[in-house]
């Protein structure tokens, strides 16, 4: 029985090993639609957003195209998501703004987004805008303000906000001072 049964798994081995590595099946459009359209990767991120997708799931995928450095892509994408609502995509929004990311430099633009989501009741959003705030960064500095922000974020749970009040407000902790060059006021 062990002499058959051998044989036997062995070939199912074969048999999956060569789907496993079957050539995908051909991408077909024609006016019925697409029959066989990419699922993953960076195609697909083009493909829903000029379908005009917008989802939780397509949204988290803006990171990704940031991190192959499809930097309009990212912009493309991830500006939908956060004019859809979704504050993870501002926060991220905000980053590519704050550091050029297929775009200039803006520091008002990223210190809106850090606002937009702190009001939507991200406490990431909040965390930023706080320290946007507190530094005049984009926007008019108010370090009272700053600092409510900061505990709103740490009363929900946010580990870094607890550490900048751990710190006594004290911005280098949260933030390399080598880029205070950044973070002065710009009014």
């Amino acid at each position: 029985m062990m002499t058959l049964a051998r044989p036997l798994c062995v070939c199912g081995m074969l048999v999956i090993a060569g789907v496993c590595h079957a050539d995908p099946a051909e991408k077909i459009e024609d006016e019925f639609g697409i029959l066989n359209p990419e699922d993953t990767g960076i195609a697909m991120l083009q493909r829903k957003i000029e379908m005009g997708v917008i989802d939780s799931v397509t949204c988290s995928l803006g990171i990704n195209a940031t991190k192959n450095t499809d930097h309009e892509l990212s912009r493309t994408l991830t500006t939908r998501c956060a004019e859809a609502g979704y504050t993870k995509a501002m926060t991220w929004m905000s980053q590519l703004e704050n550091n050029a990311m297929g775009g200039d430099y803006n520091p008002d633009a990223s210190a809106e987004w850090d606002r937009r989501a702190a009001e939507a009741g991200d406490p990431v959003g909040k965390f930023n805008h706080g320290l946007n705030l507190m530094r005049g960064h984009g926007t008019a500095q108010d370090e009272a303000l700053g600092r409510r922000y900061v505990d709103d974020a740490a009363s929900e749970g946010l580990a870094i906000a607890k550490r900048l009040q751990g710190a006594d407000y004290d911005l280098d902790e949260v933030t390399p001072d080598a880029d205070n060059w950044k973070y002065g006021p710009l009014f």
